[in-house]
């Protein structure tokens, strides 16, 4: 199943910290990367790509963009699993910037946490009180220690790449200047109802020439990357605001409640309402 975060384009990324007694979210991927952080749920099984082992007590795993990867209860008996999942957006960091000597440790975690990442005990046991009090920090001072924290894990000993293979998908890329005016416009105006005709004129381009040419760049069709972008916004609405999922739709720019409940059940595999259920335990905090 591919997930749909709450992540929107004005964030650099969210944390969602909560305490559980299983794991119930199915095989899933998504664009953003993931930093997840386990405690206290010894004999719960890890899948991310096509590695499959059982987990100790803790556990810290960097997961890269596209790539599957679920955390199952297996034979955990604990009714107190606390997990902190960090989720960050793949172009955070400039490719100019990572290009820099500076940053030359991060960059290469970045790259082979397309396989995912198992960090050693050691290097969690230093970072854990970090990530506990991560979501205290506000602002600028929030983003500054994740790069920190990000850095520090790319230069510890004892990384282990998990999957044996690179199971991603096409990238969404942005690597042109036609695709980043039609997804700014889109981002902007999600809200409203806006059609293929429009968007392809701001980029002076056909109807059909820019439908073949969006998606042979981002790997979808414009009008599903346009649902994943409203999806996405009324995800993180339907955890963030107390808003009805009736203003939620229509804030997202879903005209009609039924069809929003069918297009988020396809693509969530729950209906809004559950969805909410769900993540009504534990904290979730966008920067």
């Amino acid at each position: 199943m591919r997930e749909i975060t709450p992540l929107t384009s004005s964030d650099c990324f969210t944390i969602f910290a909560r305490v559980k007694s299983e794991f119930d979210f199915p095989l899933h991927s998504h664009e953003e990367l993931e930093l997840n952080f386990i405690l206290n749920a010894k004999g719960a099984k890890r899948v991310v790509g096509d590695h499959i082992a059982e987990i100790d007590d803790v556990e810290l795993v960097l997961v890269g963009s596209n790539l599957p990867h679920v955390w199952q209860t297996h034979k955990c008996k604990s009714k107190e699993i606390r997990e902190i999942t960090i989720q960050f957006h793949k172009d955070l960091f400039d490719e100019k910037f990572l290009r820099r000597n500076q940053l030359s440790f991060i960059r290469n975690m970045l790259e082979r946490s397309a396989k995912g990442i198992l960090f050693s005990k050691q290097t969690i046991e230093q970072i854990t009180p970090r990530l506990l009090v991560l979501n205290q920090k506000h602002g600028f001072d929030s983003v500054l220690e994740l790069m920190s924290i990000l850095h520090d894990l790319s230069i510890s000993r004892n990384m282990h790449t998990l999957s044996d293979a690179t199971f991603n998908n096409a990238e969404f890329s942005y690597n042109s200047r036609r695709i980043r005016k039609a997804v700014d416009y889109m981002n902007q105006n999600f809200q409203k109802s806006i059609t293929l005709t429009e968007v392809a004129k701001l980029t002076n381009m056909t109807d059909v020439s820019f439908s073949r040419f969006f998606r042979a760049r981002t790997g979808i069709t414009f009008m599903d990357s346009l649902l994943e972008m409203r999806l996405g916004h009324a995800s993180r609405l339907l955890i963030d605001t107390t808003q009805s999922v009736s203003e939620v739709a229509y804030n997202c720019g879903f005209n009609n409640i039924s069809n929003f409940n069918r297009l988020f059940k396809k693509k969530k595999g729950c209906t809004p309402k559950e969805f909410r259920e769900n993540y009504s335990y534990g904290s979730r905090v966008f920067i």
